[in-house]
């Protein structure tokens, strides 16, 4: 997903919708639905605009989208909890994207051709299991003996 559709999503399934995110951002709601618009040329989405929904919605779709679309990978560092159960949460969230990854691959070779649309979905899978495993560095690193 590019950065434009990411943002139109994160806009419209805003808690209220776009309306009372509009209201938040001193907006109207016209405007907000037009720079969400990923074909509007007259009323065009900023890095302001995208910053401050990202901050009011604690969505980052338009950010990961950002990250992937120029080749980089991105996790939030945060303090994750530094249990043996988050861990294990981690881990079997790790083989469960890594199962997805799998499939995607397994698609991508059935018909013995390689397509770029398909590529494309081996590498959102993959960008999605690197998160997991970049929390779990995160939260073994809060259980480490200092």
């Amino acid at each position: 997903m590019n950065y434009k559709d990411a943002f139109h999503k994160t806009v419209h399934s805003a808690p209220g919708g776009v309306e009372a995110l509009a209201v938040r951002m001193g907006y109207t709601t016209g405007l907000l639905r037009n720079k969400a618009n990923p074909n509007s040329t007259t009323n065009v989405l900023t890095m302001d605009d995208a910053s401050r929904v990202m901050e009011m919605t604690g969505d980052y779709a338009v950010l990961y989208a950002l990250a992937e679309q120029h080749g980089f990978v991105l996790t939030k560092l945060e303090q994750q909890p530094s249990t043996d159960m988050a861990v294990l949460e981690n881990v079997t969230s790790i083989w469960q994207r890594l199962g997805d990854v799998a499939t995607e691959v397994q698609k991508t070779l059935e018909d013995g051709r390689v397509e770029t649309h398909e590529v494309a979905k081996v590498r959102a899978a993959v960008f999605k299991a690197f998160r997991p495993m970049m929390q779990l560095i995160e939260r073994l690193d809060g259980m480490a003996e200092k």
